[in-house]
């Protein structure tokens, strides 16, 4: 017997190392985000920097012959053909006008970040991953079909990512971000987007943009958001059979680690208790198996009594960002919301 208990605490001790190992590399370093060698080739990326952190900027190919050469260095930076920067020889955007007076305050921070694109339509696009993780194949993949599809230019942000980071460090970067892409588009012309962490990320920095008074992007689209990362919703446990991707007390985790000391009570992390009230254009994708789609129906009624219409697309049988997976998991939901995500960007 007491061998057999001197075998289990032996086993104890060793996860906890395991666990405290894991926890202390991502609590030591920075984890940032690499572009795939087939994202390269399928369409044109610059790797600007803000706030010391990665932006990643995809346009389309405006000649395929001039991008085939483009390679990505040991570094990850990606090494351009010449004849890549005679298109927009510029690299700016001319300042659009606004008659937004809290637009007109907004002052351009220090980075190198540049929008070097001919593109009319850009898309803020912010990435899921429970708010740990970077973007994963399926994403680019998935972000370089629509920048093909759409000839739109998509913003990707390397946002900080817990646990050595808190929401407070994520909206610190993304407030100022999306101030100084105002400064370069016009928001007439603009989508803010994303996916389960990201698509709640989305929603939040555009209600804090409500709040602020400063102009909204044309269009908000949140594909399976992950909307309240206390996972009270009663309805969870019943979906949960039929969610092969999520776990809930694994979200439950990564929530706490998201929200930090104080962040449980804050709409910044938990954007189904954010204000609603002058939101506009707002579409959310969510799937019936997806553990996260309980409480898109309880924001739409939340929107409902403010006198905010939210564009439901819900498919049944369809799991977490089964869009995004469209070619990782190809399915024919999958097919069928990518074809009306391309309609509903396209109206912009």
């Amino acid at each position: 017997m007491k061998k057999l208990i001197i075998i289990l605490l032996s086993i104890i001790l060793i996860l906890l190392l395991i666990i405290t190992a894991i926890l202390s590399y991502y609590l030591i370093v920075t984890i940032e985000a690499e572009v795939p060698e087939e994202t390269i080739s399928k369409c044109n990326i610059e790797e600007k920097t803000f706030q010391n952190r990665k932006v990643f900027i995809m346009s389309p190919i405006v000649d395929a012959t001039n991008y085939k050469n483009n390679k990505i260095n040991s570094n990850n930076e990606i090494i351009e053909n010449n004849e890549v920067n005679e298109i927009n020889p510029s690299n700016e955007i001319s300042k659009p006008n606004s008659n937004n007076e809290a637009d007109k305050n907004i002052e351009s921070t220090n980075s190198d970040f540049q929008v070097s694109s001919d593109t009319q339509k850009y898309i803020i696009y912010l990435h899921g991953g429970s708010y740990v993780g970077e973007p994963e194949e399926e994403h680019w993949q998935f972000l370089q079909d629509i920048v093909a599809d759409t000839k739109a230019t998509i913003i990707l942000p390397d946002y900080p990512l817990a646990p050595k980071y808190t929401y407070k460090e994520v909206f610190q970067m993304l407030e100022p971000l999306y101030k100084e892409i105002l400064q370069k588009v016009s928001p007439e012309n603009l989508i803010l987007m994303g996916d389960s962490a990201g698509g709640g990320m989305a929603l939040a920095l555009e209600e804090k943009l409500s709040e602020e008074n400063i102009s909204l992007p044309n269009q908000l689209i949140l594909i399976s958001p992950w909307l309240d990362v206390t996972m009270s919703n009663s309805r969870i446990d019943e979906v949960q059979k039929n969610d092969k991707d999520l776990k809930k007390d694994a979200l439950k985790l990564a929530g706490i680690l998201y929200a930090g000391k104080d962040g449980m009570d804050n709409y910044l992390v938990n954007p189904i208790n954010g204000p609603l009230e002058k939101l506009k254009n707002v579409t959310i994708y969510t799937g019936t198996y997806d553990i996260l789609n309980p409480d898109v129906h309880i924001l739409i009624e939340k929107a409902k009594q403010v006198n905010v219409n939210i564009t439901l697309k819900e498919y049944e049988g369809a799991g977490h960002i089964w869009i995004v997976r469209k070619n990782t998991e190809p399915s024919n939901l999958a097919e069928e919301a990518y074809k009306d995500l391309l309609k509903t960007i396209d109206n912009t």
